[in-house]
């Protein structure tokens, strides 16, 4: 089983880069893809997501959604994180939030849990993801052939740490949140495939897919201003995990177009 996971897809530009031509259904038939994992928390213009963000990434390719901080920008998107099965939220933060953590969906005849996770180093006060973690495994015990989990993290530490803590019981961990994307796909000793960040799609003319004049105006003068989307030299970046019968990890491999 193939399972391709993509980073956070930043705003219009991030969708069309998704969806022009076909890409990522190009690039799911290229991969011989059984499931398509996309975070899309910063989906929709400005910021967040939307039911309509959400809506054009299923279209462009994708069986699962997955969020991150800032899932709840838009307050248009709350009943559909609440009614949509595919969409998911970390699930570490309050229960009373809209939305769910994780989902099951079938791939290639097989039943693979999606976990959606956000760190706590240098980003909100969260329930910690190692204990929530364990407590959806041990709730969906016998229910799943295989395991992905999103961690949406600022603290490369922090990922890996997660990824440490759960190798062997899952089949893959892939970091999002940094819109970089790193050199270190790899496979863990107990089977558990691993990136730390699988980057962002859209445009890498600016920084983090923001005009750059935007973000050296917050660097240098600290003061509000509206992050413009960057635009040119767009790219699909994420990660291509195989994963055997005994839901291990057999090959994991950083993608970029």
């Amino acid at each position: 089983m193939r399972i391709l996971c993509l980073g956070d897809v930043v705003g219009e530009e991030g969708l069309r880069t998704i969806a022009a031509g076909r890409a990522l259904s190009r690039l799911r038939d290229s991969l011989m893809a059984d499931l398509v994992i996309v975070n899309g928390e910063n989906s929709a213009p400005g910021n967040g997501m939307t039911p309509d963000s959400a809506r054009e990434i299923f279209d462009a390719g994708a069986d699962v959604i997955t969020g991150g901080n800032h899932t709840w920008r838009r307050r248009e998107v709350y009943s559909y994180l609440d009614d949509e099965e595919y969409v998911i939220r970390p699930a570490n933060y309050p229960d009373a939030v809209p939305g769910h953590g994780w989902c099951i969906a079938d791939a290639a005849g097989r039943r693979v849990l999606i976990i959606n996770l956000a760190g706590c180093v240098y980003m909100e006060s969260l329930a910690s993801p190692f204990d929530t973690a364990d407590r959806i495994l041990k709730q969906n015990e016998g229910k799943y052939d295989a395991v992905i989990v999103d961690i949406h993290a600022e603290a490369t530490s922090e990922k890996m740490a997660l990824a440490r803590y759960l190798d062997g019981r899952v089949s893959a961990v892939f970091g999002t949140h940094t819109h970089v994307a790193t050199a270190d796909a790899q496979i863990l000793p107990g089977g558990t495939g691993y990136i730390t960040d699988v980057g962002m799609c859209g445009s890498h003319a600016g920084i983090l897919g923001v005009a750059t004049e935007d973000i050296l105006h917050k660097f240098r003068l600290k003061t509000p201003v509206y992050f413009t989307p960057a635009k040119g030299q767009c790219a699909i970046h994420g990660v291509l995990f195989e994963i055997d019968g005994n839901g291990k990890c057999v090959k994991a491999e950083g993608i970029g177009t």
